[in-house]
């Protein structure tokens, strides 16, 4: 048996946790507001991971620290940075390894689709440049990391850009308003995927410093709102493209530096991820009745 800490308890950070104390190994989820699991199997603590002190202090015999946390979209050159450090700090501090929850944006607009996870990393927006930031203070410490890289997430508390703006649309059955070519192919993370490229990236034996892709599903996004429709059992709703101003106009300003995620294909290789760590992608209409499970249970609830 072995010890993880886990920070941050957003859905996958949760999930992560869960499935790493599936497996028998003794683990702590820990967040500003960590809350409790279903499974008395983890252990939850509230802490601020820029406290590198205090969060070594619970990491003390962490054969890793998974780092999951996420900071407010419109706070990441100023939160996201203390996160990490603190977490780098606090490895270093216990001796434990780092695996990294990120994403694609480090890789830039004019990076060569499919993404590769040896590319070098070129970010063309700040989100992109705070992503590289992070993972370049990772992976100059003087423990082993690694980052586990996904794309627009899909499954239970998930929130992207799809949940945000055009879910709340397909369950009203009305018209959907999203950005960029809704004919482009894009990839979509399960968010269970990801907690299982995680937990094994945290078991991984062979060279670290490099990253590995969360296995995905593609659809543009008119054929995932058709396939949202089906599981409706309802019609396609009519899909209009919305424009910088208007997304601006709708309050999502931090959403059109990387609108150019979606005005092209993009694809990622997860071929290291399928061979090396042994996962792969759910189907996709797994993915979406997930995160219809979530919205569901959340209607339950009220």
């Amino acid at each position: 048996m072995s010890f993880y800490v886990v920070v941050g308890a957003g859905p996958v950070g949760r999930e992560t946790a869960r499935l790493l104390a599936e497996e028998g190994h003794h683990v702590v989820l820990t967040s500003r507001n960590a809350g409790s699991l279903e499974t008395n199997s983890v252990r939850t603590v509230s802490a601020d991971a820029s406290d590198a002190m205090q969060l070594a202090g619970i990491s003390k015999g962490a054969d890793a620290i998974l780092m999951c946390a996420m900071a407010a979209y419109h706070r990441w050159p100023t939160d996201f940075f203390p996160i990490m450090d603190g977490t780098v700090k606090a490895a270093e501090a216990v001796g434990a390894k780092i695996v990294i929850l990120g994403n694609l944006y480090a890789y830039g607009e004019n990076a060569t689709i499919p993404l590769r996870p040896d590319l070098t990393p070129d970010p063309t927006t700040r989100k992109g440049a705070v992503r590289n930031v992070m993972w370049q203070r990772a992976v100059r410490s003087n423990v082993p990391a690694v980052e586990v890289r996904a794309s627009d997430y899909l499954g239970r508390g998930a929130v992207t850009y799809f949940s945000l703006l055009a879910l709340p649309s397909l369950l009203r059955n009305e018209a959907v308003q999203f950005p960029g070519d809704p004919d482009a192919l894009h990839a979509w993370s399960f968010t269970r995927d990801t907690a299982k490229t995680l937990v094994a990236a945290a078991h991984y034996t062979g060279p670290w410093g490099h990253a590995f892709h969360v296995p995905t599903q593609n659809a543009s996004i008119r054929e995932l709102i058709g396939k949202f429709a089906i599981a409706l059992n309802r019609e396609a709703p009519e899909l209009r493209r919305l424009t910088s101003i208007e997304l601006e106009g709708l309050g999502f300003r931090e959403a059109i530096e990387m609108s150019y995620l979606f005005d092209k294909p993009l694809l990622v290789d997860a071929d290291d991820t399928e061979r090396l760590l042994g996962v792969r992608a759910s189907s996709l209409e797994t993915m979406i009745q997930d995160t219809l499970a979530d919205q569901n249970q959340g209607n339950l609830d009220r």
